[in-house]
């Protein structure tokens, strides 16, 4: 079945390649806009070879890796304070309505004023949209308790920590998992837009130079790398879910099927 798949998956991406280079090829689309497929690769070559494409790669990495490691430590320890505070989760039920609607662009301004062009304006944004993603998923995790389960603890004894530890963390772990592989995602998004926009270093800033200095295949070429950068990066989340979820009925009747 995993085999089939992955064919499949071969041939549909050869054909979205040979679209790609047949439009250009037969007038469809101007090639000053949308180059064949055959010069973005040639660019991409270009790309890989030069030494600066890999600073500004490092930069767009340490700026999601960095963004998205403060996000979910700060989801996972204020989901799980939020969750067993009593009255806590009321108190900040409207806040938490309130802030995580607004969209982390909105916030660049902000960024700009506070950071200029640094790493701590990428941050900023990036911690702000993922730590959402993180803490929504806690909050649900942690309401998908069994009630007997949690009496059963009471009734041992258990103290709140040990329940958290025993009860509470194996029912949230696969929300949790889920939170970290969507903020992986959302990480990136934030890291490479804040770059583009704000001229932070990065691959977003690199490709904004491409388009200003009107290099078309080198500009198609590093969306490419994005591109492929977020195809690993969920590829590498998933991986990392299954492992922590090794013990889980739902990942235990994935690897069965």
């Amino acid at each position: 079945m995993r085999g089939a798949n992955a064919a499949l998956g071969a041939a549909g991406l050869a054909a979205f390649l040979a679209l790609g280079e047949a439009v250009p090829r037969l007038g469809l689309v101007k090639e000053a806009y949308f180059p064949p497929t055959s010069r973005i690769v040639d660019a991409l070559g270009q790309e890989v070879t030069d030494h600066a494409f890999w600073t500004a790669l490092g930069d767009t990495l340490t700026g999601w890796a960095l963004g998205l490691a403060i996000a979910i430590g700060a989801g996972v320890v204020v989901g799980l304070l939020v969750s067993v505070v009593p009255y806590l989760r009321e108190a900040t039920a409207s806040t938490i309505e309130f802030l995580r609607p607004i969209p982390s662009v909105a916030l660049i301004p902000l960024a700009v004023l506070l950071y200029g062009t640094e790493l701590r304006s990428v941050l900023l944004l990036v911690v702000y949209a993922s730590f959402w993603q993180v803490l929504v998923q806690v909050l649900h995790g942690v309401q998908d308790v069994d009630p007997v389960a949690e009496e059963t603890a009471r009734s041992y004894g258990l103290g709140p920590w040990a329940r958290v530890r025993h009860v509470l963390w194996p029912t949230a772990l696969p929300y949790v998992m889920t939170g970290v592989r969507l903020a992986a995602a959302v990480a990136l998004i934030l890291a490479v837009t804040a770059e583009l926009v704000i001229g932070a270093p990065g691959l977003g800033a690199r490709i904004a130079v491409a388009e200003t200095s009107q290099a078309v295949p080198d500009m198609y070429a590093l969306v490419v790398v994005t591109g492929l950068l977020g195809l690993l990066i969920n590829v590498g989340a998933r991986t990392v879910e299954r492992r922590a979820l090794a013990w889980h009925q739902s990942v235990r009747g994935e690897v069965m099927v």
